[in-house]
């Protein structure tokens, strides 16, 4: 171990020793991890900037979109309406796949009418 490591590894058993780990908040909680591996490395901490202020990347907030469009949908009971409303989430979406993100978190397909109609004639 070198020298600076050996320093930090006594000064963490010495305070696990001394209970001062004993009572943090989160104390048997999961750790909740943030996934940036979709983000390029040089960006990252741009994003993460962003992100504590609230901001979202433009991909990430045309994917918040297409979401809450796609709720909208199941709300929409005249077929006319819920075709525009289709073919402006398949316009997101072509937006977001030609943004050039293969990362699996933002991939989409599209969302073709016919399968949308047979669906809402199910329920």
């Amino acid at each position: 171990m070198w020298g600076f490591q050996k320093i930090v590894e006594e000064r963490i058993k010495k305070a696990q020793e001394e209970g001062l780990f004993d009572d943090l908040p989160g104390k048997g909680k999961p750790l909740e991890l943030e996934d940036d591996s979709h983000v390029p490395e040089d960006l990252r901490l741009a994003y993460k900037i962003l992100k504590n202020a609230d901001c979202l990347p433009p991909e990430l907030q045309l994917k918040k979109e297409i979401r809450q469009m796609e709720d909208m949908l199941e709300a929409i009971p005249d077929e006319k309406e819920r075709y525009r409303l289709i073919k402006k989430i398949n316009f997101k979406i072509m937006k977001l796949n030609m943004m050039g993100k293969k990362s699996p978190l933002l991939e989409e397909t599209e969302i073709y009418y016919k399968k949308i109609v047979e669906k809402f004639a199910k329920d």
